[in-house]
């Protein structure tokens, strides 16, 4: 379960934004849909910890992670989330298998105990990385860039994974071929992720369920299977694609609400 429930405000010049998020899931997919700048990333960014809601509470399975009322604040390595960025924010001067097993090792203790070591060998052999374990990332085409970020994303064992734009970076030829190979990964690991997007069709390929965002709050939630949604302030707005189902057209027409 991941329950969140967050205020937060940032600045930058004479810009101000303000974000009110609300929303609980037990879904294994779950999306954060809408257009850049409504307020997606700065959710994500709270539930790993990298930024401070001014008010409110983030819950993952039971356990707090953030809860402003009761001072309470855990650090981004001790909440239990693997974290993959848009860019997959890659070391450029380490190896596939030192990117892997970086969120491994502490300044002390510069090499992953023998177990973990075991663990990064069973995750480049799983991604099919094995062969390129040696290699820089500079040599490595984006989809594999993909596979090392995600490797990395789960070599901690994070109780969720967040995906921030996770083919926004990809050639479009390839984001069907890595969507059916995320969608593989988290059923194999049995993981539950949270992933933003502003893509209908990461929607329709991955998740069980869409928080719709705008202008900083969450205004609808659909459940992506049966298309049932629950409004929270405007009527839906929507496009039909001949090539989608009945149920994915109802879906992407839920989603259009965001962007009017």
């Amino acid at each position: 379960m991941i329950d969140v429930d967050i205020r937060l405000q940032v600045q930058d010049g004479q810009r101000q934004f303000a974000l009110a998020a609300s929303f609980a899931t037990e879904a294994g997919f779950a999306a954060l849909y809408g257009p850049s700048g409504s307020g997606k990333s700065l959710t994500l960014q709270a539930i790993a910890g990298l930024l401070r809601p001014q008010a409110g509470h983030i819950r993952l399975n039971g356990r707090t992670l953030f809860d402003a009322a009761a001072g309470v604040d855990i650090a981004p390595p001790a909440r239990g989330v693997g974290y993959l960025f848009q860019d997959y924010a890659l070391f450029p001067h380490l190896t596939v298998r030192e990117n892997v097993a970086f969120g491994l090792t502490t300044w002390p203790r510069r090499q992953p105990a023998p177990a973990q070591r075991a663990r990064v060998q069973s995750l480049l052999e799983g991604f099919g990385l094995a062969a390129l374990a040696d290699s820089r990332p500079r040599t490595l085409s984006g989809g594999q860039q993909q596979r090392v970020a995600l490797a990395r994303a789960l070599a901690c064992e994070p109780q969720v994974l967040l995906l921030d734009e996770p083919f926004a970076a990809l050639n479009p030829m390839l984001r069907d071929e890595l969507r059916a190979e995320l969608a593989t990964v988290r059923r194999q690991w049995g993981i539950p992720a949270l992933m933003i997007t502003h893509d209908a069709d990461d929607v329709l390929a991955l998740a069980d369920v869409a928080f719709v965002y705008a202008q900083g709050s969450i205004v609808r939630e659909i459940d992506v299977h049966d298309a049932r949604s629950r409004e929270r302030t405007r009527e839906a707005l929507g496009v039909d694609r001949p090539a989608d189902s009945p149920t994915q057209r109802r879906v992407r027409a839920l989603l259009h609400t965001s962007d009017g």
